[in-house]
């Protein structure tokens, strides 16, 4: 049986994105963003959790978010949860850290970003990790469209419901 890996999350930056480059001259861009869930409590009290998560984000999709995006802005990401490993040098340890690898950033808000842009932009990649599968999708400020109505068929509006098959 296969598995499925995906996560869908909305939060906050809490950290300017840090961008760099691979050897191979791959963008990456490190995001940590803060997630807050809020749920009641016994009394009408209300409680609020809040998990901190790293992201990381490949490609042209990278440089968007370290171009627009800086701490305190609202984003929503989709991708998948890897796990890391090491031995910690100074006690000798396992270590883990689990992230996510981001397929798609959405820039939400304001334009409270590094340029004072507009919000509602979004960035994807088919990136899914290692491999280099090139960047691109929609730019940071054109937000995604519905489908338009073919060039040439004009358009209709003289719907009257007549038409419903049932």
């Amino acid at each position: 049986m296969s598995g499925f890996n995906k996560v869908i999350l909305m939060g906050n930056l809490t950290h300017d994105p840090e961008l760099r480059y691979t050897p191979q001259g791959t963008a990456v861009t490190d995001l940590r963003m803060a997630v807050t869930t809020v749920r009641g409590g016994g009394r009408g009290e209300k409680k609020e959790d809040t998990l901190f998560i790293d992201v990381t984000v490949w490609d042209r999709m990278a440089e968007n978010c370290s171009e627009y995006l800086a701490k305190g802005r609202p984003v929503l990401v989709e991708g998948r949860l890897s796990s890391d490993s090491w031995d910690d040098k100074e006690t000798g340890q396992k270590r883990y850290k689990t992230r996510v690898i981001a397929t798609t950033v959405q820039f939400l808000g304001g334009g409270s970003g590094r340029e004072g842009g507009s919000g509602g932009g979004s960035s994807s990649s088919g990136r899914s990790g290692g491999e280099n599968q090139g960047g691109g999708g929609r730019g940071p400020n054109r937000p995604a469209t519905r489908p338009q109505q073919p060039q040439n068929e004009p358009f209709r509006d003289d719907f009257d419901g007549d038409d419903i098959p049932f």
